[in-house]
């Protein structure tokens, strides 16, 4: 989907020193309580992340080694020899995590965060598609991802659209092809018109631009949406052909190391017999 990307950021999170036992996890859930909320800093919803603590103390030697290394480039080997063993005692040293404490009353450190993140991050232009959980004459309410809401008013649908009211709630039916029609549980291609980052990222989208509708319809009717979906379907297929062979790989290399191993043969002994 257009509207999904995947980032990397460097953040800062802060963490309460009750939870010094086990960073990793304060930082794991400081990021889930972002879930399915729109963060103006990362400009989308955050789906789904997964976070590395930043080694400072490692990040701090390098800038240093390549300083050094720079500035006297032109030393003799003695003294280089000298530095290189200086470097080995240091690296022997364990590694630490530098933190920054913060003054107020309660002092909160900082720890440096490298993280993928997952972002819904829907822009005007962009088409996407939803399952229709709702219709009316003068509305279709759908949902994306099972999660964030679409309104598309009568304004925004195409006038080739005709409205038919029925016992189980109506559809709309295209005036030019009949099987081109547009009910409760259709899932829909639209535009994206205008997002509300206030409510969560509530769209407001548009049935009028070329290569919207009923997506059933248009995976037999339009080129272009017809050639998409194939390719997808074929980056999908080589993806899990590539997963096959690596378990199969995995699976040949499992069976091989164990017919290596020694198996003992059990001997009866004359007085058992």
């Amino acid at each position: 989907m257009e509207a999904l990307r995947e980032v990397e950021a460097e953040l800062t999170v802060y963490v309460h020193p009750s939870n010094a036992a086990d960073v990793p996890r304060a930082v794991s859930r400081q990021l889930s309580g972002l879930l399915f909320s729109y963060e103006e800093r990362f400009d989308g919803v955050l789906l789904a992340h997964e976070a590395q603590l930043v080694d400072e103390d490692n990040k701090e030697n390098a800038t240093k080694e390549k300083d050094k290394k720079e500035a006297k480039l032109e030393e003799d080997k003695k003294e280089a020899k000298i530095e290189e063993e200086t470097e080995a005692k240091s690296n022997k040293k364990p590694k630490i995590l530098k933190a920054k404490i913060l003054n107020g009353l309660v002092p909160f450190f900082g720890v440096r965060v490298c993280a993928n993140l997952l972002l819904f991050s829907p822009q005007p232009g962009m088409l996407l598609e939803g399952k229709v959980e709702m219709l009316g004459k003068e509305s279709i309410h759908a949902v994306v991802l099972g999660v964030f809401s679409v309104a598309i008013m009568s304004d925004d649908i195409h006038e080739k659209f005709r409205f038919k009211r029925k016992s189980h709630g109506g559809r709309f039916v295209s005036r030019s092809d009949r099987e081109h029609f547009i009910k409760r549980g259709t899932m829909i291609r639209f535009s994206v018109k205008s997002v509300d980052t206030e409510m969560n990222c509530h769209i407001t989208g548009s049935l009028i631009p070329p290569h919207t509708g009923s997506m059933r319809w248009l995976s037999v009717h339009d080129a272009e949406y017809a050639s998409e979906i194939s390719r997808k379907s074929m980056d999908t297929s080589i993806k899990s052909e590539q997963n096959e062979q690596e378990h199969r790989i995995l699976k040949n290399e499992d069976s091989m190391v164990k017919s290596e191993r020694p198996h003992k043969s059990r001997k009866r002994s004359a007085e058992n017999r």
